[in-house]
């Protein structure tokens, strides 16, 4: 998740007062998409399977915890 401005191939969602932007050929793949707040901090759920990873003592790219 980033701040971005949408262009061409992107689709708009508001939601709540938020817009969030994905690309159209990524939400083909992905949908469905939900984004929960928690507490500790955004929760992104789809229909991809992202490979392995895990995360250490410290993320860079988003939210730990078994995802």
């Amino acid at each position: 998740m980033a701040l971005d401005e949408p262009k061409d191939n992107d689709d708009v969602f508001d939601v709540q007062g938020y817009s969030f932007i994905i690309e159209k050929e990524l939400m083909s793949k992905a949908q469905p998409i939900s984004i929960d707040l928690t507490y500790m901090g955004f929760q992104i759920n789809s229909s991809l399977e992202l490979g392995g990873g895990g995360c250490g003592s410290s993320c860079s790219s988003g939210s730990c915890g078994g995802q």
